[in-house]
């Protein structure tokens, strides 16, 4: 199964100017990252979607677009005992 939206070939030039040559991803990050902003997705889900193997990598993915961490203090401790060892 899969998505398919359908654009101009105008439209679609410009955004394979914008977002280069891989649009399918970038389309998939850019619903991801929406989705956990407004709270629709969860961290878990937004590794299980791009495929990373725990929460630090989800972290970092998300701080790499600079989206905010919803991130409670329970699960700041919670986590602590398993953070790479460079966080330390």
């Amino acid at each position: 199964m899969g998505i398919r939206i359908e654009i101009s070939e105008e439209h679609e030039r410009i955004l394979h100017e914008t977002w280069g040559e891989d649009l399918a991803r970038a389309a998939l990050e850019a619903l991801i990252v929406e989705g956990y902003r407004s709270k629709k997705l969860d961290a878990a889900t937004v590794g299980k979607l791009l495929g990373l193997s725990d929460r630090w990598d989800v972290n970092r993915w998300l701080a790499d677009r600079h989206v905010p961490l919803r991130y409670s203090i329970q699960e700041i401790e919670a986590d602590l005992p398993t953070r790479p060892r460079a966080l330390i």
